[in-house]
């Protein structure tokens, strides 16, 4: 499981109305080869759930992750901070043995 704070929950809300999602939509959270290092993130709006999908609740909102992403986020909090410094989405991944300067890539 992972967990979505409720600041981030606020902002996926926000994008869903922003972009007109569908009633059905959700968020899926994916981790993917690539980045600087080595594992990624990807964030998207979808709709239809595969086979194997692990789906979460967080505060009314839907998480969706596949099966084989789900074994690099296990115990991962996705918060959504902002600030001076500019503002996003960030990964809390205990997982992760490094991540890059960025935040959006890590390795474990």
């Amino acid at each position: 499981m992972i967990t979505v704070s409720e600041t981030a929950v606020t902002k996926i809300s926000q994008l869903m109305q922003e972009e007109k999602q569908p009633e059905n939509a959700f968020l899926r959270v994916k981790v993917k080869r690539g980045g600087c290092s080595g594992f990624s993130y990807k964030l998207d709006f979808d709709t239809e759930l595969k086979d194997k999908d692990k789906e979460f609740d967080q505060h009314g909102v839907k998480v969706v992750i596949d099966d084989k992403s789900i074994l690099y986020v296990l115990g991962m909090t996705l918060n959504y901070e902002g600030g001076l410094n500019g503002a996003g989405f960030v990964f809390q991944n205990p997982n992760a043995s490094k991540t890059c300067g960025c935040g959006s890539s890590f390795a474990v």
